[in-house]
């Protein structure tokens, strides 16, 4: 079975691919999830496993904790990655702290060693010249390159520090910048977005870093007619001579998913066809998937994330499961710490999972939900001293990228009188929504309305599934999760 574009069905954005021999390695934006640089590999740019992260936390703000605010739409955006001279670099900028970060590493799996960059790059690359230099290139709209210190620390005091390309038609412009200097040619890979069009994928050329960067857009395509351009990425070649272009396209709720391009020279240019539907590939059914279930007992797989740093006080792995204290004050999931996630993939998936309630106090809330700025959660809560399982969403309104100004409500409440409970989220991008189901222990059940998932710009990343905890005023007491069980649907 050959693989198909996407070439990862589930939100991978600003994927940037390198290879080093016969290994390729992408690297993707995480913005506020923990642990966070999340690095990939593959042999052959289609079947993806997971190999490591950059960082577990950042560790520099209360809001990066869900303290005293929230990094969402933040965080690490847009990375680009290196290896020179037997290094890994890993590049990126944070919008929340305004900084740039320069991790580095001997061995991709690690150690990444952190340090900063001094000054503030929008979607960053790395160019380490063949003459020992170094530069980054930048910025949006203006696509500026900027000379470095020798270690990285800093601009070149009197360095090379001009604008490359500059682009005068209405909208976004240029961004997502790639550099990559190819036969003594240095080719300028970036996203262009004019107003009232769609998204294409641009390649600019020049023979010096000092001249005339010549071309244009070279891909205009959106895969099946949704007018959702397939762009933003660099160049990669195989072993074998072959050369692709790793893109991204939006996918409403799922989020921005990796597309991967093939193309050829002419005249010193990329010369690209439409976007394949299927590539020239097989899908190898022994690489590890990007997801998993997880019996939650004495530990956690590691394709978990936590939405924000987590507060390791309220987390305990248990041979009875995953301990998570109630914390807050937390009026809903969006603000809940220590909120454990996993992507959504494919078309229509599902997770299910126990959760042991016995321990909860007033106040309390511990669940399932489906994590994004409209979100929704199933939760058992407590009130008045009683257990409710109740489910609470804010709906999404019409026509906008921002965030809804609708205030989260509780759609559906029933009591509920037992110790532990089965909750299921299942999730249909076909039609942007998820469906909530429970187990009391008389089978599972549906529990209230679908809820219709979006893509919105608050949180900038794909809905996520996700068990949460939280007080509605301070630290409660605890829940219980064990036996997640993650479903494809449509797969054996």
């Amino acid at each position: 079975m050959l693989a198909k574009n996407p070439m990862i069905y589930s939100d991978f954005p600003d994927p940037e691919v390198i290879r080093v021999e016969d290994t390729y390695y992408l690297v993707t934006t995480t913005m506020h999830f923990f642990p966070g640089g999340q690095i990939l590999m593959s042999k052959d740019l289609v079947n993806w496993q997971h190999l490591c992260y950059a960082y577990e936390i950042f560790g520099e703000t209360m809001q990066q904790q869900l303290r005293n605010g929230h990094i969402y739409g933040q965080g690490m955006w847009a990375p680009t990655l290196r290896y020179h001279g037997g290094i890994f670099h890993l590049v990126f900028s944070c919008n929340d702290t305004k900084s740039c970060y320069h991790f580095t590493a001997a061995d991709m799996r690690g150690p990444w060693k952190m340090g900063k960059i001094e000054g503030f790059y929008h979607d960053p690359s790395l160019l380490f010249d063949d003459d020992g230099r170094v530069y980054i290139v930048y910025g949006n709209r203006d696509i500026r390159i900027t000379e470095l210190k020798q270690d990285l620390s800093a601009p070149l005091p009197d360095g090379l520090n001009r604008i490359l390309i500059h682009d005068e038609e209405e909208g976004l412009g240029w961004e997502g910048s790639h550099i990559h200097k190819i036969g003594g040619r240095y080719y300028l890979c970036n996203i262009h977005w004019p107003k009232g069009k769609m998204r294409s994928q641009g390649v600019h050329s020049c023979d010096s870093l000092t001249g005339e960067f010549i071309g244009g857009e070279v891909l205009m395509d959106d895969l099946d007619g949704s007018f959702r351009g397939v762009a933003q990425g660099g160049m990669v070649d195989t072993p074998e001579g072959k050369w692709y272009m790793p893109l991204f396209q939006d996918h409403g709720a799922q989020g921005r998913m990796p597309v991967l391009v093939p193309f050829t020279w002419e005249n010193h240019m990329p010369k690209m066809e439409k976007a394949p539907r299927v590539l020239d590939i097989p899908v190898d059914e022994t690489v590890p998937r990007l997801y998993t279930s997880d019996s939650l007992l004495s530990g956690i797989s590691f394709l978990w994330q936590w939405n924000h740093e987590p507060d390791k006080t309220c987390i305990a792995y248990t041979e009875k499961g995953l301990q998570l204290i109630c914390d807050g004050p937390a009026r809903d999931v969006e603000f809940a710490r220590n909120t454990l996630t996993q992507r959504c993939f494919n078309e229509a998936c599902s997770g299910q999972v126990t959760v042991d309630v016995s321990a909860l106090r007033e106040g309390d809330h511990a669940g399932i939900c489906a994590l994004q700025g409209c979100f929704a959660q199933l939760c058992v809560t407590v009130r008045g001293g009683q257990k409710f399982l109740s489910l609470v969403s804010r709906e999404a309104g019409e026509g906008t990228l921002c965030r809804s100004t609708e205030p989260p409500q509780e759609r559906q409440a029933i009591p509920f009188a037992g110790n532990s409970i089965t909750l299921r989220a299942v999730f249909d991008f076909t039609c942007g929504q998820v469906q909530f189901f429970f187990d009391d222990g008389g089978g599972m059940k549906p529990f209230g309305n679908a809820h219709r998932l979006v893509y919105r710009l608050d949180h900038f990343t794909g809905c996520r599934m996700g068990l949460c905890a939280f007080n509605e005023k301070g630290r409660g007491g605890h829940a219980v999760f064990r036996d997640f069980v993650y479903q494809v649907h449509g797969e054996t």
